[in-house]
């Protein structure tokens, strides 16, 4: 919830209250990053409808947020969110935007789960490119698990004998320097500071 700025007293605004948990605020990505986020926007004027979206009609409202004119929900679905980008808040002949980028068949499945919750039927599963899988979840635990080690200094040995297997993370150095449990720890160490890199955006469009 935002706060008022207390410029006096050198205080600022926050986008979220600090002191909540951060697993407890909805996380907003843009439609450009995030191919699972919607696009909603007003149809050109010959489309003579005026109609209106309103979101709350949907499902339960998770989040609802609005900034320098747009709105952005979150509609609760037993199968996986809806993220909508509204421009202009509520525009009226509401129309679905489809960039043509790399992720417009993830776009157009999005589109196809809103379309079906406004048509009052199921919305069906989230694509499976935006799926989190077991396999995929544990890798990613793992990846963070080496991340906090090598930013606390750990090396590919500690990372080893804590998170691959600590018998080999024991061996001589020459037998170290050859080892299979070495090139995982450094592959860890690698895709841990790559994720960490910005990396973490590839995963909100499958990849």
């Amino acid at each position: 919830m935002p706060f008022r700025a207390l410029r006096v007293a050198g205080g600022c605004s926050f986008a979220h209250d600090p002191k909540s948990p951060a697993g407890r605020e909805p996380a907003f990505w843009l439609p450009e990053i995030d191919p699972g986020t919607l696009i909603i926007a007003s149809a050109p004027p010959r489309f003579a409808a005026d109609e209106t979206l309103d979101p709350t009609t949907l499902g339960k409202v998770v989040a609802d947020r609005s900034d320098d004119g747009d709105r952005r929900v979150v509609i609760g679905d037993a199968r996986g969110k809806i993220h909508l980008w509204m421009n202009d808040g509520a525009p009226s002949r509401p129309a679905i935007i489809l960039p043509l980028d790399a992720s417009l068949e993830i776009r157009l499945e999005v589109a196809s789960r809103f379309v079906r919750l406004l048509q009052g039927s199921d919305a069906g599963p989230l694509p499976r490119a935006l799926q989190l899988t077991a396999q995929r979840r544990a890798r990613l635990i793992l990846l963070l698990h080496a991340l906090d080690f090598r930013l606390g200094g750990a090396g590919p040995r500690d990372i080893a004998a804590s998170l691959i297997d600590a018998e080999d993370a024991a061996l001589p150095a020459l037998e170290w320097k050859s080892s299979s449990t070495r090139r995982k720890a450094n592959r860890l160490i690698h895709d841990s500071m790559a994720l960490m890199n910005g990396g973490y955006k590839r995963l909100l469009r499958g990849d």
